[in-house]
């Protein structure tokens, strides 16, 4: 993905500003928001479920390991993260496996802003790119100032993304063009002194969004105000990604670029740990948006341990043998 915010053609950007009267007020913006359509909650779990049953040969499981490799966030979002552990994070994004250079690297590193200038040093030259958690993440209960400040400094240090937390307190309160206000502010906040910008994800956390039809309204709302990627959850909450969720939001964007013109990202994150789940969120990817979105500019994945399951049935695959965990490292 390149660190620069995509220019919008002529014709997004008219349809953009077509839509300026929708967010002028928080009326007008809570009368857009809640006149979209509700989310046939039956429907959509049953198409999720759907979409889980299908499967591929091995060549195309092959190629779908190797794409959900290269479209890896390999987090550590730990109080007890170290330079060291960070080095050592980058070293394995940039070669998985040692044993096999034929993987392909992770698409990013997604560390804490103090340890954005140690992952941008391990990572020069590589291709892989830093990403920032940011906004007082996860729980994002800090004043906007200190929000701004917290972005600021992770875009100073070299971030490449900054991956953002809305207020959900003041979304579930219905304050819609609070969240939108601080989504653009973030955004801005994350434009560079030559007049480049690191990408902006947006997390909702929506294990505490409450129902479907609140996850459809913040993924307009962050789309509206800017997001160049929508994020389910934090990875630190009990309900993290699920297929219906993950589908909802593949389903806004989609519809948002036929509205707009404007193609923004989607990344499921926190519980998503097999091989298996990984495959099953690419052939919804596929089945709902098309090959448009199966780059690692469009789709990611938020993970931890996700990566050594995904090397350990790839060694399976090329070798016929299961090699278990010992023979991939532990992060």
């Amino acid at each position: 993905m390149p660190s620069t915010v995509p220019a919008y053609g002529t014709e997004a950007a008219e349809r953009l500003a077509s839509m300026a009267d929708v967010t002028a007020s928080d009326a007008a913006l809570r009368r857009f928001l809640h006149g979209l359509p509700g989310v046939d909650a039956v429907g959509l779990q049953a198409r999720a479920a759907t979409l889980g049953t299908r499967s591929i040969k091995t060549t195309a499981k092959a190629y779908a390991i190797d794409l959900a490799i290269s479209m890896i966030d390999l987090t550590t979002l730990e109080g007890a993260d170290t330079p060291g552990k960070v080095r050592a994070l980058c070293a394995k994004g940039i070669n998985p496996d040692p044993t096999d250079r034929t993987v392909p690297k992770v698409a990013a590193i997604c560390v804490y802003p103090d340890m954005v200038a140690t992952a941008k040093a391990a990572l020069a030259g590589s291709g892989v790119h830093v990403a920032s958690v940011a906004t007082a993440f996860p729980a994002g209960r800090a004043a906007l100032p200190v929000k701004l400040a917290d972005t600021r400094d992770a875009v100073a240090a070299g971030a490449d993304e900054i991956d953002m937390v809305i207020d959900r307190g003041a979304f579930l309160s219905g304050r819609y063009l609070e969240v939108f206000e601080e989504i653009k502010q973030v955004k801005e906040a994350c434009r560079r002194e030559d007049g480049s910008a690191a990408h902006l994800k947006v997390i909702f956390e929506t294990g505490e969004l409450q129902t479907y039809d609140n996850v459809r309204r913040a993924s307009w709302l962050a789309m509206l105000a800017g997001a160049d990627f929508i994020k389910t959850s934090t990875g630190k909450v009990a309900v993290n990604a699920t297929p219906p969720v993950t589908l909802l939001m593949l389903e806004a964007v989609r519809d948002f670029r036929a509205t707009t013109g404007v193609q923004v990202g989607v990344k499921p994150a926190g519980g998503i740990r097999t091989t298996k789940d990984a495959i099953k969120y690419l052939v919804m990817v596929n089945e709902t948006l098309g090959d448009d979105w199966l780059t690692p500019d469009w789709f990611r994945f938020g993970a931890s341990s996700l990566l050594n399951d995904l090397l350990m049935q790839r060694q399976k695959l090329s070798t016929g043998r299961y090699s278990g965990p010992d023979y991939v490292t532990v992060d």
